[in-house]
């Protein structure tokens, strides 16, 4: 028998195929339902929902499930530091997958995520996006309220307590035990320090341990909420799902130190939606404290390229001191309208090495550089380090 097997995480698994004919006729089967019927069958699914955070809260869980020695299989949209690779079959009970909102394929035009009929669900949080798949946020809260209903009712849902539209989801239906993460959820974290490099986790308002690692921001903090609140539904002892966070490596492309040159720290992230460009930047003044930060934005995104969100970004760049924002000629939108309310701290250029060449001259010893894109952004990063390494 042939088949087509299509898609399961974005691009990510775009090389899973298989094509061969059958009576004539070609068969075709998307990669998530391929996933979900030779794969996921049998096995504690673990699923990762949400606008952002997915990759980063996928890896942590997998990496928890790795200390304790079950040897999870997982399916990361990213490059996790910890492991040899971003895929693997694993041995143990459980199975880690990234859960995506994005339609499943040409013919199978509902959200990813539903196909895998997780028993633990984590539900980050929950924005409009995806502009060139979903016409508005209701159609988006509908895949997820639609996922939310494939949870058996001796599952657990794990949701972000603070996001007023995963509320509103679970709001449309919901027959399976939930627990929250935030500051009023069921699973809390107290700063020990401002950047979020240390902090306790409660569950219940009782603490069950202290984590120190080498990750700031309070996205992160409440990522490793929702990655210990899943990891202890799978069986890991709370106190050793705490103690595991404090080794976890990250993830390649999340506030990423590409390097250092002259006192000048270029960083990398993957940070495309306004939300995303906020929070990664509030994490970097938390680590960073009064220096100065120039970000640097390639708006890639299908939504972004559209200008589906032109209008927040401003505000969401409001924390840098300088903004160099990528805007090649083809944009749909005006960049420099959407900029002027940062004033002279924000310009527009056409191409990396324009960007590259605007900056060298202006960086001084203590900047920090916050590249963020969802691409290549044609190798900015290493230009910029090349081009600071070069005698003046």
């Amino acid at each position: 028998m042939h088949l087509h097997i299509l898609g399961v995480c974005g691009t990510f698994m775009g090389g899973i195929a298989a094509l061969a004919r059958a009576a004539g006729h070609t068969r075709y089967t998307s990669g998530p339902q391929w996933l979900a019927e030779h794969v996921l069958h049998g096995r504690h699914v673990i699923a990762v929902a949400g606008t952002h955070g997915k990759t980063t809260t996928t890896a942590m869980i997998a990496w928890l499930l790795e200390c304790v020695g079950d040897a999870p299989g997982f399916l990361i949209g990213g490059v996790p530091r910890d492991f040899e690779f971003s895929a693997r079959l694993g041995s143990g009970s459980c199975f880690v997958v990234e859960a995506d909102e994005y339609d499943t394929a040409f013919f199978d035009k509902r959200s990813k995520f539903v196909h895998y009929r997780a028993r633990t669900l984590v539900l980050n949080n929950l924005e409009f996006d995806h502009a060139d798949i979903f016409p508005d946020l209701a159609s988006i809260e509908r895949q997820f309220h639609h996922l939310v209903r494939t949870v058996s009712g001796n599952g657990l849902i794990i949701s972000n307590d603070a996001d007023a539209n995963l509320s509103r989801v679970l709001a449309q239906g919901c027959w399976t035990p939930v627990e929250t993460f935030g500051s009023g959820g069921t699973w809390t974290a107290a700063l020990i320090h401002e950047d979020g490099s240390a902090f306790t986790i409660h569950r219940d308002g009782r603490a069950i341990g202290e984590v120190r690692w080498a990750h700031a921001g309070m996205h992160m903090v409440d990522n490793a909420l929702a990655a210990v609140a899943a990891a202890v539904h799978a069986g890991v002892p709370p106190a050793q799902a705490v103690a595991a966070l404090c080794e976890f490596g990250g993830v390649r492309r999340r506030m990423e130190l590409r390097g250092t040159v002259g006192g000048v720290s270029v960083w990398d992230d993957f940070a495309h939606h306004p939300t995303a460009i906020a929070t990664t930047l509030d994490g970097l003044r938390r680590k960073v404290g009064a220096a100065r930060i120039i970000a640097v934005v390639d708006p890639r995104s299908s939504s972004m390229r559209a200008g589906v969100h032109a209008d927040a970004l401003a505000g969401a760049l409001q924390i840098a001191d300088k903004v160099v924002l990528h805007a090649p000629a083809s944009f749909a939108w005006d960049a420099g309208a959407a900029l002027a309310p940062l004033g002279t701290r924000a310009s527009t250029a056409p191409d990396p090495d324009a960007i590259v060449a605007r900056l060298v001259g202006e960086l001084r010893d203590g900047d920090h550089v916050l590249v963020m894109s969802n691409g290549a952004f044609g190798g900015l990063h290493d230009k910029l380090l090349s081009a600071l390494e070069r005698p003046a």
